[in-house]
Parts: C-alpha cells; structure tokens; sequence
C-alpha cells in the first residue's frame, strides 16, 4: 500500500510528535517528512574520520563544537519550520553543516537542503561524496569552492 500526501502540510508541532527512535530519523522539509535511511560503513567511517579531525582541530584553536547526527538543526518560524539533521555539524560565531552523501539522500541533500540553507543564511555547507572521494563547500549565495584534496 503506498503512502499518501497529506491534505495540509506537515508542521514543526506534527514532527515533535513523532516517536524518539533511533533506528528512524526524520526530517522535515517543505512541510513534507523524509526519513533518512541508516548510514553505509563507508558513510559512517568517514564519518568518523571527519569528526575525529575536525573535532581536534576546533579544541586546539577553541573556535566551537563538533556535533554529529542525529541532532535537529531548525530553521524558519511557526508552521513553516524545517527540520534537517546534517552528519556533522560545527556551532561557532557562525554555523557550518556537513553532509556525507548517501545514495538515499544525495538528491536532497544537493538540491533542496543546499537552497534551504542558502535561504536561511546559513555561511557554509561542506557536502562529502564517498564516490568521487571529494568534498565540496558551498558558501553564502551559492559559492561553490571544489576540495582541494580527495578524501583517502
């Protein structure tokens, strides 16, 4: 039996509803809930790695914390709330997102979340593609700057 779209969209207050379950994860977007599937061993291995560094790299010069998903990153107000939950998340004097694409979500997460971030002045996004072994960050307005370095 397939799925059906509701009526009215979904809102911020239908999404704290859902159950605390960690083997679902939801996200929120256009008044629309996408589940976003359980990670590949590639995807959580690097994952790992990228949290490992970054985190020791944000201690040392102190410049915030590294958070990993799941956690709710939230954006807009009353009804028209969004809901994402990145792979990786920096919080500084500015907020930084990371994504690891996954085949489940590298649709979205190219398209949809990178424009709902730019609308939400979000400062940068970094996407990481196990694939193609690169990671691009994308910058306030668009600015895509392509990885200097494959990832190994």
């Amino acid at each position: 039996m397939a799925a059906t779209k509701p009526l009215l969209p979904y809102t911020y207050d239908d999404y704290c509803t859902l159950p605390e379950d960690m083997s679902r994860r939801y996200e929120l977007l256009h008044g629309d809930f996408s589940m976003v599937p359980a990670p590949t061993t590639k995807h959580q291995q690097i994952s790992i790695n990228l949290s490992s560094l970054l985190r020791q790299y944000v201690k040392i010069h102190r410049l915030g914390k590294i958070l990993y998903s799941p956690v709710d990153v939230i954006f807009g107000q009353g009804d028209a709330r969004e809901v994402v939950q990145p792979d990786l998340v920096f919080i500084a004097a500015r907020n930084d997102d990371i994504e690891i694409l996954s085949p489940g979500t590298k649709d979205r997460d190219r398209g949809y979340k990178l424009k709902m971030y730019a609308r939400y002045g979000v400062p940068e996004y970094w996407i990481v593609d196990p694939e193609t072994r690169t990671i691009d960050v994308y910058q306030s307005g668009g600015l895509r700057i392509p990885a200097c370095h494959p990832l190994q």
